[in-house]
This record gives C-alpha cells, structure tokens and sequence, in this order.
C-alpha cells in the first residue's frame, strides 16, 4: 500500500486520491466546494512557479503550495 503524503509531494502525472483535509473550517469548505472530497481521484498535471495544476473531476485547478500540503493523498492505480 502507497503511502499517505501531502498533494506537494506528489510528483507530476501520477494519479492519487485525496485521503484527508487537514485545513480549517474555511479553507475546508473551500476545497469542497471545488470538489475536494475524501476518496476523489485527482492527477497531478503540473507544477509551476510554487502551484500545482491538478485535475479533479474534468476540471483543472491551481492550488498555491500551502493550500495543497494540506491535502494528503496516496498514489492510486486503476
């Protein structure tokens, strides 16, 4: 079994699923309202400049590295 990692140890192009938030209330509502749910696959797609583009759901997203260490993930294969 994969290890549980922040999303910004992630490395580009693997496929994970979120695991936890660790964020506080706002942030937490935040993340799902964009669809950062408990057990959502999301790709890593790129990192720039200090933000990750993931994709989640069919839409793409940047996330500054402070918000994305707050999502822990582990790496999934179909």
């Amino acid at each position: 079994m994969a290890p549980i990692i922040p999303l910004v140890m992630m490395p580009e192009g693997k496929d994970s699923k979120i695991i936890s938030i660790n964020a506080g209330s706002s942030l937490l509502n935040r993340l799902r309202s964009m669809g950062f749910i408990e057990n959502t696959l999301l790709k890593v797609k790129r990192v720039i400049n200090g933000s990750l583009i993931v994709s989640l759901n069919g839409c793409d997203y940047a996330l500054g590295m402070g918000m994305a260490s707050k999502i822990m993930v582990q790496e999934y294969s179909a």
